[in-house]
């Protein structure tokens, strides 16, 4: 047993806990930051799944959304929110209160975009599009602190993937002024699903090397965006519609 822990057993420990070469600041403190990420990121899926979950076995919310008016002016304004909270959190996500606030805003707003996603889905496909998501966030998570160990560095994807987000928003104007049927929700859904993965890493690679310590909601805010986008892209290919 000692000889596995001196090994690899505890991940830390490994060569004084340095998470990739050259580590300058104190490996105990970062590995500290990142649990409160982690911690914060946890609190934010489970608040999403809860809401997703009253809102998908309650059929008087969905009959709400579905045949009232008002349901589509709930739906704008957690859009409008959603928007209006991650641009405000990249300004704010380090100045306390207002980084809980904003966090708090954004991930009830998010929570209820989830929720509306859901209910027009049948549960298969719900179950099937989070089983995908848990496994590609746990390998592309497991993947990034495995290559920044080894001195990969994914800061070079920033550029990348800015300008393929908003390709991908173009198109997904396109799609709503023209309807694309099935081929455009598998052509959307699969470039999002790519799109959203890089986020992840990238977002991860940030996570062990440059969030600052005061950035930790900032941080955590960017990993559950990218955990739950990947998420409404895996629905979209499954369904199609």
């Amino acid at each position: 047993m000692g000889g596995f822990s001196r090994k690899g057993g505890d991940v830390e420990n490994a060569n004084n806990g340095q998470l990739y070469p050259g580590m300058m600041e104190n490996p105990q403190m970062r590995w500290a930051f990142i649990r409160k990420v982690y911690v914060l990121l946890c609190m934010q899926l489970l608040c999403s799944f809860a809401v997703g979950m009253v809102m998908f076995f309650n059929p008087t919310i969905k009959h709400f959304l579905i045949a009232n008016p008002l349901g589509w002016v709930f739906i704008l304004v957690a859009c409008i929110l959603t928007l209006i909270s991650s641009l405000l959190m990249s300004c704010f996500g380090n100045k306390h209160p207002w980084n809980y606030v904003l966090a708090l805003l954004f991930t009830l707003s998010m929570s209820f975009m989830i929720g509306v996603a859901c209910a027009y889905r049948r549960g298969e496909i719900v179950l099937q599009a989070a089983a995908l998501t848990v496994l590609v966030t746990a390998g592309l998570t497991l993947y990034t602190f495995w290559a920044a160990k080894r001195g990969q560095d994914f800061s070079f994807l920033g550029p990348f993937l800015l300008c393929a987000l908003l390709v991908l928003i173009a198109f997904s104007v396109i799609r709503i002024l023209f309807p694309m049927g099935r081929l455009g929700s598998l052509i959307a859904g699969s470039a999002a699903a790519l799109v959203f993965s890089g986020f992840l890493i990238y977002d991860t690679d940030n996570l062990i090397k440059r969030f600052d310590y005061d950035e930790y909601l900032l941080a955590a805010t960017a990993l559950y965006s990218d955990i739950v986008n990947l998420f409404l892209a895996f629905l979209s290919i499954l369904d199609g519609e």
